[in-house]
């Protein structure tokens, strides 16, 4: 499955930035929330096993997910749920240990059927949506990471996965916040990093949504507010989904502000 090797290949891309990088950066503060480089490769590494379990079979991601599922429903968030299940484990050690369970979890998927059908803390979703969700949460977990080291990604085509993940979402962008969904959808018409040039929904004058893939892949994330894109959104429907696309599960989240994500000068 090819969506396993992009998902191995943007995980080495954010391995590659932290190879050397000494135990102290580890906790520095990003421009996300606050979070440390530590707490993102925490975040990542259980969500990766959690996706290697839902692959073993319904009872193994049972048990892995429990003790998470109820400190969330105690009320604890996102970042808290994680330290349990890390047992203390940070830095240099947390890195290796992420670094070795993406490999893993790009294995595991790699040898799975695509159409497969997999239990997660949602909706059930096919192996190949999946390893998607894992690659799309590494990708944008990780700008923060290059955000705060200063440094600008080389992209690379595998980004059209989250675009389409970003597309496919549109729905769900409104829905998820009891708003109508406006129809029809959006044409979007999107450039890759190599100039390739990819379509998705029908051709309308007065309603779409134009430009750089990585960008839209930005907006669809929430790791960059739309005002500081290049994007071009024609309609009110493209215009509104821009503001508050959400490409990833969980209770509505608010873009980041005009300014407030950049990659820092060193």
């Amino acid at each position: 499955m090819q969506q396993a090797e992009d998902f191995r290949a943007e995980s080495r891309a954010l391995a590659a930035i932290l190879e050397d990088l000494p135990e102290a950066a580890f906790h520095e503060a990003t421009q996300f929330k606050d979070w440390t480089i530590d707490h993102v490769l925490g975040h990542l590494h259980l969500f990766n096993a959690a996706a290697e379990a839902s692959l073993q079979g319904e009872d193994e991601f049972a048990a892995f997910i429990a003790p998470v599922l109820q400190d969330m429903q105690a009320g604890k968030t996102i970042l808290e749920c994680q330290f349990p299940w890390l047992g203390g484990l940070s830095g240099r050690a947390l890195f290796q240990a992420w670094r070795d369970g993406a490999e893993r979890c790009a294995d595991a998927y790699a040898a799975a059927d695509p159409k497969r059908r997999l239990k997660w803390i949602g909706p059930d979703m096919s192996a190949l949506s999946a390893i998607t969700a894992r690659q799309m949460e590494t990708w944008a977990h990780g700008q923060e990471v290059f955000d705060l080291l200063g440094l600008q990604r080389q992209d690379h085509d595998r980004i059209r996965n989250i675009a389409h993940l970003g597309v496919a979402t549109y729905g769900w962008s409104f829905a998820n916040r009891g708003l109508e969904v406006p129809e029809p959808a959006p044409f979007v018409q999107l450039t890759g990093p190599s100039g390739a040039v990819w379509e998705w929904n029908t051709p309308q004058a007065g309603n779409f949504v134009k430009g750089s893939a990585v960008e839209f892949a930005q907006v669809v994330t929430q790791v960059r507010n739309a005002g500081d894109t290049g994007l071009q959104a024609e309609g009110a429907a493209a215009q509104d989904w821009m503001r508050i696309a959400q490409c990833f599960a969980g209770p509505p989240e608010t873009p980041p502000g005009k300014g407030s994500r950049f990659t820092a000068k060193t």
